[in-house]
C-alpha cells in the first residue's frame, strides 16, 4: 500500500521552542523587578500596579502553557493515540496527523508511518504467501495420496497390470520430487529474506561461476566486468543462478550480463534469447508460485527468491520491455 506522506512546510524546531520558553520564563522576574522599582509602595495594601503585574504574569504563564501544549504535548498525544489505533488492526488508521507542532515530531511521525506501512505490507504478504504455500503443497500431496490408495486397494479379483502399477508409482515419485523442489525453494526464500554477511562479488567471478553451472548456456559479459556488486558470493550465486536457470528453462542459448556503475549504484542488465515473457504475464512474473511451466516441474518461486535476496541487500530488480525474443532484467544494487 502507498505510505501517506507528511506535508512538508516550515515548522519550528523543538530546540527553538525550548529556548523561547526558557527565555520567556527568565524574563518574567526581570520584568516584575523593573516594574516594582518604578512604582513607589506607599501602603500595605496591594497597589493597582501590583494587581496588574500579577495579572500580566498569570496571563503570560497561561500563554506559555498553551504554546507548549499545542506544539509538543498535543502532537505527541495524537501520535500515541494513532499508534494504539493501528495496533488494534486498523489499516485505515495509517494516515498523517492533523498537526505536528515541531519539525522533529513531523519527522518522527513520517518514520512511524513508513514503518507501519511496511509492517502492514509484510503482514499481507505473509498471509498471501501462506495461502499459496498451502495450495502448492496440497496438490502433490493429494496426488500421492490418491495413487497410494489405489495401489493399496489393488486386489486379486481386479488386479492392476504391471503398467498401471508402474504408472501410479511414477506419479508418486514425480509428485515427491515436486514436493522436494518446493521445499528447497522455500528454504532458499527463507535464506533470501535474511541478509547474509556483507561482502562483494565481481561480475567476472559471477560469469565464471555461471559458466561452470550452466555449460549448455553461452554466458557472455559486456561493459566493465571488473565491477563488484555489493552481494556476498553465496547471495550473488543464488540471484544469478536463478536467472540463468529461468532463461534455460525458456529455451535460451545465450545469457548476457552487462555491468555499469556510478558513485552510488551498480546496474547489471541480464538478458537472454529465450522464448521471452508475454505481455499478459509480465505483471505476474514476480508473484509467488506463478509459473508457465508447472507441467514441467516449475515452482514459480525463482524470481521471487531473486527479488527477496536483492531486497535484503538494498537492491531491486525489474523486468524491462523488449522487442523480439528473450527477456531482460535490470538489477540495481547500492555500491
Amino acid at each position: 500500500m502507498p505510505v501517506p506522506k507528511v506535508r512538508m512546510k516550515w515548522r519550528p524546531t523543538l530546540a527553538l521552542i525550548v529556548y523561547v520558553v526558557l527565555l520567556a520564563v527568565m524574563a518574567l522576574p526581570i520584568l516584575i523587578v523593573i516594574w516594582f522599582r518604578a512604582v513607589e509602595v506607599s501602603s500595605n495594601r496591594m497597589a493597582p500596579a501590583e494587581v496588574v503585574a500579577l495579572a500580566v504574569v498569570f496571563i503570560l504563564t497561561l500563554g506559555v502553557a498553551y504554546v507548549l501544549t499545542r506544539t509538543i504535548t498535543g502532537p505527541i498525544d495524537a501520535l500515541i493515540a494513532r499508534t494504539e489505533e493501528i495496533a488494534r488492526g486498523g489499516k485505515r488508521a495509517i494516515r498523517p496527523l492533523d498537526s505536528y507542532g515541531t519539525r522533529e515530531i513531523a519527522v518522527l511521525s513520517q518514520s512511524f508511518l513508513d514503518l507501519a506501512g511496511r509492517l502492514v505490507d509484510r503482514t499481507e504478504y505473509v498471509r498471501s504467501f501462506a495461502a499459496h504455500v498451502s495450495h502448492e503443497l496440497k496438490s502433490p500431496l493429494t496426488a500421492i495420496r490418491g495413487a497410494a490408495e489405489l495401489l493399496r486397494d489393488d486386489d486379486a479379483e481386479k488386479a492392476m497390470t504391471k503398467a498401471q502399477r508402474l504408472h501410479f508409482l511414477d506419479n508418486i515419485v514425480a509428485e515427491a520430487a515436486r514436493l522436494d523442489a518446493l521445499l528447497q525453494r522455500l528454504k532458499e526464500l527463507a535464506q533470501a529474506e535474511t541478509p547474509l554477511a556483507e561482502g562483494k562479488s565481481s561480475i567476472r567471478d559471477i560469469l565464471s561461476s555461471l559458466r561452470r553451472q550452466f555449460p549448455s548456456l553461452d554466458i557472455a559479459g559486456k561493459g566493465d566486468t571488473d565491477i563488484s556488486v555489493a552481494l556476498p558470493r553465496e547471495a550473488a550465486g543464488i540471484v544469478f543462478a536463478n536467472l540463468a536457470e529461468n532463461a534455460l528453462q525458456h529455451g535460451a542459448t545465450l545469457l548476457e550480463l552487462s555491468a555499469s556503475a556510478d558513485a552510488r549504484t551498480t546496474v547489471v542488465l541480464v538478458r537472454d534469447d529465450g522464448g521471452g515473457i508475454s505481455e499478459a504475464n509480465r505483471q505476474h512474473v514476480f508473484q509467488p508460485f506463478f509459473s508457465t511451466r508447472r507441467e514441467q516441474g516449475g515452482t514459480g518461486m525463482g524470481l521471487g527468491i531473486v527479488r527477496a535476496m536483492l531486497s535484503s541487500h538494498g537492491g531491486t530488480i525489474c523486468l524491462l520491455p523488449t522487442t523480439g525474443a528473450g527477456a531482460e532484467f535490470e538489477i540495481t544494487i547500492p555500491v
